[in-house]
């Protein structure tokens, strides 16, 4: 290369050995990084994203450059979860929703038990989960999505949760159906046996109120399905609440993120976090294992 130009290569997951989860010593000897590392004198890992991955050109690089450091990006991203984990600002709420209710037990021990956040609020399939857990009849249709997708296994711990932080967990008090291509709210004690699409009015109301008293909210997964607007109600609450409180806010996650730049909040949030999976490890672990890396190495 001359001086001043840059080559942009194949996406490195075109190569077998990079998504092997090794060692940044192991990764150094591949032929991804013995070829490349002899190039270059800085190393700038700037992918927050894919941070949560031990993979080669994420980790590989550091025992054998000149300088390996962390991007603007990445800065920007543990500066902000670093707040919201480490030192929130009083109320801190966690919003937890979204298709992927598979961390949901293990976020709530974490933040609940760490006394990261004061309260949880849900929706989606994980309040969904949680209603069932709570002896809730979520009717035959919605338990049977729980089971497809695994997420029935979940349920004894959740209960265990439920029990041990009473009123910090914060459920629907109703629920959105679709009857007749039309949407209906019924309380969860009357919840017919239809697909569950969305909070209901009064959840998303209350949902709002606590959140324009909080000084930190985190929010990871929409309310419903905002994809279709008669259901998108309790997630464009939620936004709006955090668009006009004064508390700082993050949001993250691919669906938490199209749903503020669909329904337009995706500028009136403190922070719009990269990472889905990074951002889900760091809020329960507090690191990553390129964060791991990057103290070790950079220099």
């Amino acid at each position: 290369l001359k001086p001043g130009e840059v080559l942009v290569l194949e996406n490195v997951r075109m190569w077998d050995g990079e998504t092997k989860s090794a060692s940044p010593e192991d990764h150094a000897k591949t032929p991804l990084v013995q070829s490349l590392a002899p190039l270059f004198d800085v190393y700038v890992v700037d992918a927050f994203s894919a941070a949560h991955r031990p993979h080669a050109s994420l980790v590989g690089f550091a025992p054998v450059v000149k300088h390996f450091v962390a991007g603007r990006v990445m800065e920007r991203e543990l500066r902000a979860l670093y707040k919201v984990r480490n030192n929130p600002e009083r109320p801190c709420i966690y919003v937890i929703g979204g298709a992927k209710a598979e961390d949901t037990a293990e976020i709530i021990s974490n933040v609940l038990g760490n006394n990261i956040a004061d309260k949880i609020l849900t929706g989606g399939l994980a309040a969904n989960l949680l209603l069932h857990a709570a002896g809730k009849n979520i009717g035959e249709v919605n338990v049977k999505i729980l089971e497809e997708k695994g997420f029935l296994e979940l349920e004894p711990e959740l209960q265990k949760l439920l029990k041990q932080y009473p009123g910090r967990i914060v459920l629907p008090v109703d629920l959105a159906v679709e009857s007749d291509g039309k949407r209906v709210d019924v309380p969860v004690d009357n919840v017919p046996n239809l697909p569950i699409k969305d909070i209901g009015v009064k959840t998303a109301q209350e949902y709002s109120r606590i959140i324009k008293e909080s000084r930190t909210v985190v929010m990871n997964g929409p309310m419903g399905i905002f994809e279709d607007e008669k259901f998108s109600l309790g997630t464009k609450l939620v936004f709006e609440a955090m668009a006009t409180s004064k508390a700082f806010t993050l949001i993250g996650g691919g669906h938490t993120l199209a749903s503020a730049s669909k329904l337009g909040y995706s500028d009136k949030i403190s922070h719009v976090s990269t990472g889905g999976g990074a951002l889900i490890e760091y809020l329960i672990k507090g690191t990553l294992p390129v964060i791991e890396v990057l103290k070790q190495y950079s220099k």
